[in-house]
């Protein structure tokens, strides 16, 4: 919890709001915990820089069935440097590996990186939108 709770505090509130879809000041207990969790159906991808002690990015895959569900958040200082593309390509692997055919996610449809990065690593998306959200599908190949 510990490291997701440091991520979560390097993020300023316009990545936060991205992130998580709305205003997001703080993470409950519960969703510390939740977003902590690994197992097999719940992986997750810390991303470190040399020389900076603290995390600076999380990538993560819920699988249900052959279908997951990816979400990543780099801090402010580091964005625009490949760090999330790294991690969620990582996390695209070994979801292939495991078998899931299909990846979702959704998007905040102000958060043109986002978009871009998940067009970058996933080319064809099935893009729609769900309330203020971009709601994305793409096959895995």
């Amino acid at each position: 919890m510990q490291t997701v709770l440091a991520v979560f505090e390097r993020l300023s509130d316009e990545s936060r709001r991205n992130r998580f879809n709305g205003p997001k000041p703080s993470l409950t207990r519960t969703e510390l915990r939740q977003l902590a969790t690994v197992d097999s159906n719940n992986h997750v991808l810390v991303g470190y820089v040399n020389d900076d002690p603290k995390p600076v990015a999380i990538a993560r895959l819920v699988r249900q069935g052959r279908t997951a569900e990816i979400a990543f958040e780099v801090a402010d200082e580091y964005q625009q440097q490949g760090i999330g593309t790294a991690l969620t390509g990582e996390l695209l692997a070994d979801a292939r590996a495991a078998g899931i055919t299909e990846i979702t996610a959704l998007v905040a449809s102000d958060n043109p990186a986002a978009l871009a990065l998940l067009r970058r690593i996933m080319g064809v998306l099935d893009v729609s939108l769900e309330g203020p959200e971009l709601s994305i599908r793409a096959a895995l190949a």
